[in-house]
């Protein structure tokens, strides 16, 4: 990779509004009959986004300082999905830059978090539109007992600088 395609490689980053900004490519396969990103792609763009986020990476790989959780069952914790709610607000296209998820965390519990989401154009596009906003609440788990396991002081010092306020959602 050349010194000018490793530069317009997109990373992830914390930015001055204190949210994770992570890049997630689209992929053909994401759209639906109607040409826009389909439902269900966009739980999987939003976990995409999570995993990036908050599982240590690699040896080698570079990271957002958030990626602290080991990935396996080796390491005896799961982390549940207790609850996910999308609002959609304008239908995602195909486009050849990634999306910018937002992310950063309405709430961190005693076992739980609240991870908030919005999904934009990249940067380099040229529109601002607000695709979607999300939430997902992972509960962290003992896989041995299935209990709850509160959340690390390591966890808690990675995950504070992104808490902000938490997204409300229209009801309809």
């Amino acid at each position: 990779m050349t010194a000018r395609e490793s530069a317009q490689v997109p990373v992830e980053r914390i930015l001055d509004d204190g949210r994770l900004h992570i890049p997630i490519q689209l992929r053909w396969g994401d759209l639906d009959a109607f040409n826009h990103v389909n439902n269900t792609a966009m739980l999987k763009l939003l976990e995409e986004a999570r995993v990036r986020a908050f599982w240590k990476p690699a040896p080698g790989e570079v990271a957002p300082p958030t990626a602290i959780l080991d990935s396996g069952l080796s390491y005896g914790l799961l982390t549940l999905i207790a609850r996910q709610e999308i609002e959609y607000l304008a239908p995602v296209p195909y486009q050849r830059h990634p999306l910018d998820i937002q992310m950063w965390f309405g709430k961190l519990g005693g076992s739980s978090i609240e991870v908030c989401y919005e999904v934009r154009p990249d940067a380099a596009a040229e529109s601002d539109v607000l695709y979607a906003r999300a939430t997902t609440v992972i509960v962290l788990v003992d896989a041995a007992s299935g209990r709850p396991v509160r959340l690390t002081p390591e966890m808690r010092s990675a995950w504070e600088p992104l808490v902000g306020v938490p997204l409300e959602y229209r009801r309809h």
